[in-house]
């Protein structure tokens, strides 16, 4: 439900229910004469306490349990609990090309549904004048037919892979339970490359018909960025304003602190504040490192927005989550042409004692997790930091800028406004809602 009261010299905006992103979470907005006074998104959903019960578990549980934190980035959790614990047990250094490639091309699949889901039934009705998908689908069928299939070959991605589709169980410590079946990633190449040349022409549509706010700030931009490939999987994590540390030393860089209006912990840069995660941040740092295909469209598109890279517009992760999508879907089709199923799907592992930490670009931005093990390979401590949470407090920075900078709008508008700004960082809050602090007095 949303609320707006008025007085004399004092506005307040409430929305108890954000609609269109995963999970439950609302916002609230205080001014004053124009200016805010307070700009909260509240993350309400009941935290999931997952870092407490994984401790004492076998570490060739946690890629499946971390995968259930989420039902809309599973495959992330996974890559990066894995990683973490290959980390731990000292096998890291042992993973061989061909077990990455497959770590690769579920990351494509996971992208690829993700991404698809939230630009065209979550977020672009936003930009069109739209109350949901449903109701965009009446004068964009062609449009939408084409982003539920290619949501569709994102999936099919995932289950040939992993498993299943939804919270897929076929990863594990030291690579995968088994090669993907040749004869389905045969089956699924040609939808692949037709998907390729439909969101091309999609990622077109949305850079030349959409007309996206101005609304540039001063962003600090997070994301891996490996030497010589776009960012999923590995690579240092870096920033536009100047460090770039190994996965092992992040909270070198970042903090989390608790907030009371939230189950979910804010992230900051220490010394500095907060900081932006996602397509926005791994395009802007990483653009020369497109997939070819991608990079062909790259320049057209920034012409078509008209802002050559980098995009410091939050609005602007549209058509980067569009561009990014090109990229999956080509590396996929890349990985699935060169594959070859005769390759060992997993190296053995053993129990070891140790501990690991490494970063994975889920959809929405850096997605860390920290593992200690002891000699038996049981979890001694986990933590994990997942994107939304990183982006909390950039959200509510953004939420200060534009309803001061739009403060003149009607209530509705300006709501309507801050609800799609939300929206551009695409917030799974179920994968932030992991925290909860207890107070206990006597």
């Amino acid at each position: 439900m949303n609320k707006s009261t008025k007085t004399a010299d004092r506005r307040t905006i409430r929305v108890d229910a954000l609609a269109r992103v995963e999970g439950e979470g609302g916002f609230f907005l205080t001014l004053r004469d124009g200016k805010v006074e307070e700009a909260r998104l509240e993350i309400y959903e009941p935290p999931r306490l997952f870092e407490s019960f994984l401790r004492g578990r076998d570490f060739r549980e946690v890629p499946d349990l971390a995968a259930r934190i989420c039902g809309i980035c599973p495959a992330a959790h996974q890559m990066s609990s894995c990683q973490a614990l290959e980390k731990a047990i000292g096998v890291a250094d042992r993973i061989p090309p061909a077990i990455r490639a497959c770590q690769d091309l579920m990351y494509c699949g996971q992208w690829i549904e993700s991404h698809v889901l939230h630009m065209f039934l979550l977020h672009l009705p936003d930009f069109l004048g739209y109350e949901s998908g449903i109701s965009m689908a009446e004068n964009h069928k062609p449009a939408v037919q084409r982003a539920l299939k290619l949501k569709k070959t994102g999936n099919q991605i995932l289950e040939i892979v992993g498993g299943r589709s939804i919270h897929p169980v076929g990863a594990c410590v030291g690579g995968f339970y088994s090669n993907p079946n040749p004869a389905r990633c045969e089956e699924l190449l040609p939808a692949l490359k037709a998907g390729l040349e439909d969101m091309c022409d999609l990622t077109m549509f949305l850079a030349e018909k959409v007309e996206y706010p101005d609304f540039e700030q001063d962003y600090e931009f997070v994301a891996l960025a490996p030497d010589d490939e776009y960012p999923m999987n590995r690579g240092p994590i870096a920033s536009n304003k100047g460090f770039r540390v190994e996965q092992e030393n992040y909270l070198d860089v970042v903090e989390e602190k608790h907030v009371a209006h939230s189950t979910a912990l804010h992230a900051v840069v220490k010394g500095r504040g907060p900081y932006h995660v996602g397509p926005l941040a791994r395009l802007n740092l990483n653009a020369e490192k497109l997939h070819p295909r991608a990079a062909e469209l790259l320049p057209k598109v920034c012409k078509a927005v008209g802002r050559s890279i980098p995009w410091p517009n939050s609005f602007l992760s549209l058509p980067a989550r569009a561009l990014e999508t090109v990229h999956a879907l080509a590396l996929a089709a890349d990985i699935l042409e060169n594959y070859d199923p005769s390759k060992p799907s997993r190296i053995q592992v053993e129990p070891r004692a140790g501990t690991g930490a490494a970063a994975t670009e889920a959809p929405r931005g850096v997605l860390w997790h920290r593992y200690e093990t002891d000699s038996e390979g049981l979890i001694t401590s986990a933590r994990i930091i997942p994107p939304t949470s990183q982006n909390q407090a950039q959200i509510e920075a953004d939420l200060r800028a534009l309803a001061e900078k739009m403060s003149l709008m009607d209530d509705e508008t300006l709501c309507l406004r801050c609800e799609q700004l939300i929206r551009n960082y695409d917030p799974c809050i179920s994968c932030s809602a992991h925290f909860l602090r207890l107070h206990v007095t006597r």
